[in-house]
């Protein structure tokens, strides 16, 4: 069976004892069997895709080479992101930021020297630690960067990498800039004015302020839970984030829910997800999750990548309704429409909402690919 989102949660992880570590940990959680259980009472496929699954980057054999479609490689692609023309992906693996251009598939490394470390600076001397997740306003790129335990910024026009905020230290301060610290800064999300970060081994989902830096702590406590409310509520190791500008949608992956949280107020409350490990559809707290990952908003809908599942889902916002979009729900790398198709441990999704609109998955399991669903 998969490894426990409790077994996540008891790993013996000491980032002092170095860079690789977080690495590590996916690795870990990535060797181990999926569940091959499809979709149960799989609804039609999203009206606004097809459900046509292509690979367009990547190479089931993991590496860090550039180039068109598949002659490029990548080692445990985790985190994606768009700007309309752009994927970038945060390479995990190899302590990078890729580009992919959409119209063409060229792979070229954005960020990073490909060597683990924490250097600010030029695109190509600069380092992350396993940056697992990415986000972008159109004129920045936000990296959480898990292995260091800090938030980055990406300038996309120059490649200029900074530090936005942390210290490097494992803690959970809040403060300005370098004051504040995080554990396991898992996903990332931003409206061009915050950055907003599920923070996996805190259990919060912190807030930062772009122009000073500010960081505040907006919806959780450190003791894991489900529970829903205001100031009270609870998550479990929180995954993905996503944001329509007035909410915050999280994958609460130890709970296998997906939440909601007001961000003018943060409220809690739960959108979808009975709490089973599983990968039934239906309306609200009738469907179920295996390890909800990466999320994408269009505004009106939620996608999921479902992690333990191999399965891309979709929630309608307003009414909850969670319907299967792709995937056969058993590990695999085939390209085809809808639950022929299938995925090994998708983890990021993106939305490009110009037309055509088109949905990509990074698959962080055996595949190493990112894939589009039109």
């Amino acid at each position: 069976m998969f490894v426990s989102v409790e077994s996540r949660k008891k790993s013996d992880l000491n980032f002092k004892k170095g860079p690789l570590i977080a690495l590590a940990f996916f690795a870990m959680i990535l060797a181990a069997p999926l569940s091959a259980v499809g979709p149960k009472n799989a609804s039609p496929v999203a009206a606004s895709f097809t459900g046509s699954v292509t690979t367009i980057a990547g190479t089931v054999s993991p590496g860090s080479g550039n180039g068109t479609g598949t002659e490029a490689s990548f080692s445990q692609p985790w985190g994606i992101a768009t700007d309309g023309a752009n994927l970038y992906v945060a390479d995990t693996g190899n302590h990078v930021i890729r580009q992919i251009v959409i119209s063409t598939g060229v792979v070229t490394t954005f960020a990073g020297s490909g060597e683990a470390g924490n250097v600010d600076g030029a695109r190509a001397e600069a380092s992350f630690s396993s940056p697992a997740a990415v986000a972008t306003d159109g004129a920045n790129l936000y990296v959480a960067d898990v292995g260091n335990n800090l938030i980055r910024q990406v300038a996309l026009g120059t490649g200029i990498v900074t530090t936005l905020a942390g210290s490097g230290v494992v803690g959970s301060a809040n403060g300005t800039g370098s004051e504040a610290s995080f554990n396991w800064p898992s996903g990332i999300a931003t409206d061009g004015v915050n950055v907003y970060v599920a923070e996996e081994k805190n259990n919060t989902i912190r807030k930062i302020v772009i122009s000073t830096r500010v960081v505040s702590t907006l919806a959780g406590s450190r003791s894991p839970g489900s529970t829903n409310g205001r100031g009270e509520a609870r998550f479990n190791q929180p995954w993905g984030i996503a944001t329509d500008g007035t909410n915050l949608y999280v994958s609460d992956s130890g709970n296998n829910k997906i939440r909601k949280v007001v961000i003018r107020t943060g409220a809690v409350t739960t959108l979808a997800g009975s709490g089973s490990a599983d990968s039934t559809d239906g309306v609200g707290t009738k469907a179920s999750f295996n390890l909800p990952g990466g999320l994408a908003t269009d505004g009106t809908n939620l996608f999921v990548a479902d992690f333990n599942d191999n399965l891309i889902r979709k929630i309608v916002i307003s009414t909850g309704q969670v319907t299967t979009v792709a995937g056969s729900g058993k590990p695999g790398a085939v390209d085809g429409p809808g639950s022929a198709a299938s995925f090994n441990s998708p983890a990021g999704v993106a939305i490009k909402t110009s037309t055509p609109q088109q949905l990509f998955v990074s698959e962080a399991g055996n595949n190493n690919l990112v894939r589009e669903i039109q």
